[in-house]
Formats: structure tokens, sequence, C-alpha cells
């Protein structure tokens, strides 16, 4: 046993650590019987770079398909390109209303404790724009993800990283081809970004991205397909709100809508969030409460885990990953 497993095994004993063992080892159980986790990510978790723990994650198949929030995809992309440029703010908590304003005028926009500059939003504009324009001009429209696949793969494009190639969770996907889906893809930069260039005039129309529903076709036919390949595939979610309730609902709206009475629950489910249980919000629903909802069955394993994501998932993943 490696150290950080030795240490979870002997000291994750009860509460929300014991809650984060199970957790661990319910995942790795899933994957030895030959299964298969679906994740998903809200919160700023990219600009926390859970890449460095979450890229060797999906390098080494333990993760097959992700559901995100278009910031996270997004984030991942800017971090990678101009990291170097960002700045700390560890006494974020002290900033007063005239601090924030300052940082604003220099051109930073910040998450947490971290202040991402503006210019990583332009320096991404012009390739993406070009790629939209040519998306829509040849009428071939294509998700998010997609675009930013045909990024990463643009000739010269590596020699602009400022991290470890390998500290990227979106350029692992993009290698090993899994599918991220991003509901809701407007309510981010890139997608406030694509708005104003079909204002301009710069962009045709609209029609360059594939919408939402194209996605949850998308990944209903990838959940069947694994589905008819006999492969159990668990539900591991960050966070809650539209990254979490969007592709958690492709099972009942397979089974109830589709009719597809035989498609089989997720055969697991893990929620790491700070909200509370509470009246009528999703993130702060217990994970049983899925069940009435078809997404779950009543022997599922399910976990929640009431703490910082930015701390736990990393130990998860390690635990995972048998290190």
């Amino acid at each position: 046993m490696t150290s950080v497993s030795a240490f979870m095994d002997t000291n994750f004993r009860h509460f929300n650590a014991r809650e984060t063992l199970d957790a661990a080892r319910a995942w790795r159980a899933l994957l030895d019987r030959g299964g298969a986790m679906f994740l998903t990510m809200a919160g700023a978790m990219s600009t926390a770079e859970i890449g460095v723990s979450l890229a060797e994650m999906i390098r080494q198949g333990k993760v097959s398909a992700i559901c995100c929030t278009a910031a996270n995809l997004e984030e991942d992309l800017f971090n990678l390109f101009n990291h170097d440029e960002y700045k700390m703010v560890p006494g974020y908590r002290d900033l007063s209303p005239q601090d924030e304003h300052a940082l604003y005028e220099q051109g930073f926009n910040r998450v947490t404790d971290t202040c991402i500059p503006e210019g990583v939003f332009r320096q991404v504009q012009a390739r993406m724009t070009a790629l939209w324009r040519e998306a829509a001009e040849k009428n071939e429209p294509r998700f998010p993800f997609e675009f930013i696949y045909a990024l990463l793969d643009e000739p010269g494009v590596p020699e602009l990283f400022q991290v470890p190639a390998e500290h990227s969770w979106v350029l692992a996907a993009k290698n090993k081809g899994l599918p991220i889906y991003t509901p809701g893809w407007e309510d981010c930069t890139l997608g406030n970004i694509f708005v104003s260039e079909v204002m301009r005039g710069n962009l045709a129309h609209h029609g360059a991205v594939r919408h939402g529903t194209e996605q949850m076709q998308h990944l209903a036919r990838w959940y069947t397909d694994m589905a008819a390949r006999k492969v159990p595939v668990g539900f591991f979610q960050i966070g809650g709100g539209i990254a979490g309730d969007f592709p958690i609902c492709v099972v009942p709206m397979l089974i109830q809508d589709m009719e597809l009475e035989q498609t089989p629950f997720w055969a697991y489910f893990a929620q790491i969030g700070d909200s509370t249980t509470s009246y009528g919000s999703y993130s702060g629903a217990v994970p049983n409460e899925k069940i009435t909802w078809g997404k779950l069955d009543a022997d599922t394993p399910r976990f929640m885990i009431n703490s910082d994501a930015a701390i736990v998932a990393p130990l998860i993943f390690s635990y995972v990953l048998g290190e």
C-alpha cells in the first residue's frame, strides 16, 4: 500500500473522512468489476487546478466521460495558456470594494484567491472565432469541447503552454477521446464572446455550436452504448447545479420518455459538496431522493461528502490510482 492510500485507510475512520474513504473504495470496486465512471464538475475546480490530479485519472482510464460547467472547460484552457500571468490573493477575505475595483482596473477577474487576467480571454478569442467561423461557413456545427480539442491540435499551440501539459485535464481528455458535456454553455466567457461575435457580424449565425438538447442526445447514445456492452456506469459529482442534474437525468429520460425500460440505473453515486441538506435544493438533496426520480436504484452505493472538493477530490483520485 502506498502513502496516500495507507494514510486514508489508517486515519479516515468516521464522519466525512469515513464517507470519503468508502466512496474511494467503492469507485475502485466499480472499476474492478469492469465498470466505468462518469464525472461531473461544478464550481471553480479548473481554477483550483484540479487537472493536476484529474488528468492522471483520465490518462489511466479511471474516468470515461465528463460533464462540467462551461467555465470549467474553458478555465483549464486559460490556465494552460496564461498561468504565469495569474495573480494570487491569499487575503481575499479582507479585500474592500475599492480593492476589488483596483483589481478590475488592472484587468483581473477574481475567483476566490485567484485573479485571472483579462488578456487570456482575448488570446483565445481570435483562435476560437476562426474555428467558429469555419464551422458556420461549412454548416458543420460542433460541440463546445470539440472546438477546444481542435484548438489544442493546432500547430504551435503546445509551445504556448505555461504549465506542464500533464496538468491539463482537458488535454488528457482530448488525448483519450472522452466526450465533455457542457450544458448551458453560453454561461461562460467563451459563450459570451461567441454571442458578441455574432452581434458584431463576425459570425453569420448561432448555428456553429451544437445545442444542449443535442448534447443530451449524444450522452444518451453514449450511455446506451455502455449499457449494451454490459458496462455499469457510476456517477461522481463535484458540486451541484446543472453540471450534475443535466447528465444524471439521462437515465430517467431513457426509461420514462424513450420507454427503454431495460435501461440500467447509475451503478454508483457520490457527491462532494458544501451545501447542507435543505428544502428544495438540488445541491443539498441527499442521494436517496434520486431514487424517487428514477436515477438510482434502492441498492445503488451512495455517498454524500460534505467538504471542500479542492481538498477531498484529489485524495479520492489518489486512492483510486493506488497512490
